[in-house]
């Protein structure tokens, strides 16, 4: 990788900005960024201004915050630059918004180049600090608030910062039981990767956190992709990809199989197996490359590729035998994110009468956009799994109640909330749409019918945004159903499009070229059939259950530059009178007695007093008596994140809705409004027919 020195840089900004055409030039001649990139800053900085909700100018204001945003991106702990380093940046504070008009990004190669010489420096004195005794019986704190520090006034000062990072690095190793000199081979190791995944970063990258900065400064939900980030983009989207079906890992520079993807070409193969070792890829034809030492995702670029076309791996088995094995890749379906669904019979969970709960689980709002625009039959919709789920439930004599579990689910595409939306109201509004030039519109469901007509609960939590708040204030808005889980939802009431840069954006024939990336943009905010919208306060939960995430940071009112919460008529809509407030009442007061009741939620809650009382703390003990008593205490939080990671990879295997005493008191709630319900429905069961649905 090849950087301009910062002297360059100085000399730029000494010439000044007052001719434009000569600045220009100038800046061309001294930019180290390809042409290539040059014309793509240009174009995404157009874009930015020409397309965002906010309509605001790249000026002076977003470069100020434009360079303090990237340089928290590269060190947001503190611990590399130093405040001379920062001083000398402030020159630029007024200058990046023209030198990006211009396509010039050499800015963004150089602090990077300086970040790598502070980070190489760093990690040298690091390595000796892992090497030199350490006392845990001293009373020493380290600082971890980086918001709350000051850089480091000289090396010295940096140097502290290293000492007690390594140290309280080596102690928390030490109280995970691992041997003192594995836990420096350890530790050594992990340096070392740290280094050589900063060496290992690629222009393209470089450009991309930096135009992402950038984007940032004008909403957290716009941003820059590069092309491979928006390949990954549609991978997630459609849930499918063309490869060989193998998940992979990188240890210590090389790249393991961790796991086997069920149906694709690597375990129709069946010679390639989890623990083996990939030294080196090679195309059909063509010689192998050593991937060694190589990032992961280079890796994967290389095994990935059109189905129906061959790669082949050169493997270290765990037994030392070398083998060459030649795959043909495959479209591989993600059917571990995919939408799932299954009956609970209520009685072999929970006590109280025997009712039949269908549960569905939807990760995400997938949908496959090419798919749909090539007509093909059966491309990946979210709707269309919620509705062969909702067939499931009826071919199997129907349920009582359905939960819709939107835990996780940071969103997807617009359309599939509004169809999903569809399936559980006749028809009418499902969200209602504010422009950049102040037009609302609303979204309808107009397909008449619904799939499902009976007692219905979402489920929610802090981490629940985007698409999954509209349709849970669908649901709530209609009266349709009930919203349980977290105090609110996340609060992410932006709608972003994501676009080619391209110079046909602004109506330049031939311009452009899809191997520029895309940028994401917040291009419109969206609003509940009531008017409110959900930025910033997401959707209240009608009935909350305890838990520690509620209680942490997160959601859209903890983020930088976040939109504001905003008003607009309401939309005329429905009313379904599944929710009323004698209704959702009764519910709240008898789970609140079960939750006041049950040692288990008693633990959670002083899980949670004693996580609060921590919350705020800007440093750690380095005292190994200390250390071990707080880690006691932060076991609660770990459960959660553990928690957390499972539900997020949810694989076929495990229960679509696990026993834990959180899940069985949603399913107390949602038997408890079904028995409401009944007590004015005297057909019993609800049928799943949209020709049965006269609510």
């Amino acid at each position: 990788m090849k950087f301009t020195p910062f002297l360059r840089a100085r000399a730029a900004l000494t010439v000044g900005l007052m001719v434009l055409v000569g600045t220009t030039i100038f800046a061309q001649q001294l930019s180290s960024a390809s042409p290539a990139e040059q014309e793509t800053a240009k174009l995404v900085s157009n874009m930015i201004k020409k397309y965002h909700i906010s309509q605001k100018p790249l000026d002076d204001r977003i470069s100020a915050m434009l360079l303090q945003r990237f340089v928290k991106e590269l060190d947001p702990q503190k611990f590399y630059f130093l405040q001379g380093d920062i001083d000398d940046l402030a020159k630029y504070r007024d200058h990046l918004d023209d030198l990006l008009k211009m396509g010039d990004v050499k800015f963004a190669h150089e602090l990077f180049l300086l970040y790598v010489k502070r980070l190489d420096e760093r990690i040298v004195t690091a390595h000796k600090f892992i090497d030199t005794p350490q006392d845990f019986t001293n009373d020493e704190n380290l600082d971890i608030d980086g918001e709350k520090l000051s850089w480091s006034i000289d090396l010295k000062e940096v140097n502290e910062r290293w000492r007690k990072k390594v140290k309280y690095e080596l102690l928390t190793l030490q109280l995970d039981k691992i041997a003192s000199e594995k836990a420096r081979e350890r530790l050594h190791k992990r340096y070392d990767t740290l280094r050589r995944t900063a060496h290992e970063m690629e222009d393209s990258e470089v450009l991309e956190m930096y135009l992402s900065s950038m984007a940032h400064c004008f909403d957290p939900h716009s941003s820059y992709m590069s092309k491979q980030t928006v390949e990954d983009f549609e991978i997630q989207m459609r849930l499918s990809l063309e490869g060989i079906g193998a998940a992979l890992q990188s240890e210590d520079g090389v790249t393991v199989v961790k796991q086997i993807v069920a149906g694709g070409a690597a375990e129709k193969d069946g010679r390639l197996t989890v623990g083996d070792k990939i030294t080196a890829v090679a195309q059909e034809e063509g010689d192998f490359q050593d991937i060694v030492e190589m990032k992961l995702n280079r890796v994967v670029r290389l095994i990935r590729g059109q189905g129906g076309t061959n790669v082949r791996l050169r493997v270290v088995k765990e037994t030392g035998e070398t083998a060459v094995y030649a795959l043909t890749r495959q479209t591989i379906e993600l059917k571990s994110q995919e939408v799932k669904g299954e009956i609970i019979q209520s009685n072999e969970r929970i006590s109280g009468t025997k009712q039949r709960v269908g549960i569905i689980n939807i990760p995400s709002f997938y949908r496959d956009f090419g798919g749909a625009q090539q007509g093909k039959d059966d491309f990946k919709s979210t709707a269309r799994d919620v509705r062969k789920v909702l067939e499931d439930f009826r071919d199997q004599g129907g349920v009582d109640c359905v939960i819709v579990d939107l835990r996780m689910n940071g969103g997807g595409a617009l359309s599939e909330a509004i169809e999903v939306s569809g399936l559980f109201i006749d028809h009418g509004p499902v969200v209602q749409i504010k422009e950049s030039n102040g037009r609302t519109k609303s979204h309808d469901d107009d397909e008449g019918g619904s799939d499902y007509s009976g007692p219905l609960v979402v489920l929610c939590n802090r981490l629940s945004a985007s698409a999954s708040e509209i349709f849970a204030a669908a649901i709530k808005d209609y009266g349709r159903g009930i919203v349980v889980g977290d105090t609110t939802t996340h609060g992410k009431g932006t709608v972003q499009n994501v676009m080619p840069v391209s110079s046909q954006m602004f109506g330049v024939l031939g311009g452009g070229s899809k191997d520029r990336g895309a940028v994401k943009l917040t291009i419109n905010q969206f609003y509940r059939v009531n008017g409110d919208s959900t930025q910033n306060r997401g959707v209240e939960s009608d009935i909350v259950i305890p838990s520690l995430i509620d209680h942490m940071d997160l959601g859209e009112s903890f983020m930088e530059n976040a939109l504001a919460f905003d008003h607009i008529p309401s939309a005329k809509h429905a009313s379904y009178n599944m929710a009323s407030p004698e209704i959702v009442s009764e519910l709240k007061d008898a789970s609140r007695k079960r939750v006041a009741s049950d040692p288990k939620f008693q633990q959670i809650q002083r899980d949670i007093d004693r996580f609060l009382a921590r919350k705020n703390r800007k440093s750690v003990s380095l005292n190994e008596q200390q250390l071990t008593r707080e880690r006691e205490e932060d076991k609660a939080a770990k459960e959660v994140e553990k928690e957390e990671e499972e539900h997020e990879t949810k694989s076929e295997e495990l229960p679509v809705f696990a026993k834990s005493e959180y899940n069985d008191e949603v399913l107390h709630i949602a038997v408890d409004y079904s028995a409401q319900l009944k007590a004015v429905n005297t057909a019993g069961r609800w049928l799943l027919n949209p020709e049965d649905d006269k609510s």
